[in-house]
């Protein structure tokens, strides 16, 4: 029989896991032996932050990421089809959601090695459920393209969705530009369209705000470095 391909949420910000995540996920990771992991050193930390007592060196932890070629992957789950348990872990949050640990787990369904996703925090979802928008009808577009005409043409068709559609639009930024991304959205989209911005969630620092694009125009803010996620939606 084949082994399980936990999925292992990781906190989103700087805290002790324990805060955001329940006690039956830190008995998984320590029966684990076999790890794949977006980053190693972050999961490193992680592991011990679960458990101290965790021999980290008797451990195999392997890298997936947005280098790893995709032929590698079916390397990467071998042992999980040979019987072996894995652990998932992504850098922050929850793995396979905009995650290259999506490739592992869509190869592990196609050899019907049972995946069992553990409970943790998604800044999608939790940024959701502190707009105040449309929970029911809602899309995550990842990143927005970097070059100019693309950009302004993605933001309009935001608009268009959130005003045709009454979809939510959920979307993120790379940190250290998350002020020129509320400027871009100021000067493109109109007062009266809802913005929130959900930033360091779960952490020290938590912030979620909704306000009318003409009020962030003047409103005080720095979310530059700062983990954020952006939501859009229409006055109603």
């Amino acid at each position: 029989m084949s082994g399980k391909l936990y999925l292992i949420p990781v906190p989103l910000s700087d805290v002790a896991p324990e805060s955001v995540l329940p006690a039956t996920n830190v008995e998984v990771v320590r029966s684990l032996r076999y790890f794949v992991v977006e980053n190693l050193r972050s999961a490193r930390r992680f592991l011990k932050a679960c458990d101290r007592s965790i021999d980290i060196d008797s451990l195999t932890i392997v890298e997936l990421n947005e280098h790893t070629p995709r032929e590698e992957v079916a390397g990467l789950l071998a042992p999980v089809i040979d019987g072996a348990d894995c652990g998932v872990i992504s850098e922050a949050g929850c793995p396979g959601v905009a995650d290259p640990g999506a490739d592992m787990v869509a190869l592990a369904q196609r050899h019907g090695v049972e995946v069992v996703p553990l409970v943790g925090p998604s800044s999608i979802l939790m940024g959701l459920m502190g707009s105040g928008f449309n929970g029911q009808n809602f899309a995550f577009l990842g990143y927005l393209p970097i070059e100019a005409p693309k950009r302004a043409a993605a933001m309009r068709e935001m608009q268009q969705r959130v005003m045709r559609n009454s979809q939510t639009q959920i979307f993120i930024e790379t940190p250290y530009r998350n002020n020129r991304l509320i400027r871009e959205l100021t000067t493109s989209l109109p007062g009266h369209m809802l913005l929130c911005v959900a930033s360091d969630i779960t952490g020290p620092r938590q912030s979620i705000i909704t306000r009318p694009i003409s009020e962030w125009v003047s409103a005080n803010y720095n979310y530059d470095k700062i983990p954020t996620i952006f939501l859009l939606y229409k006055d109603v």
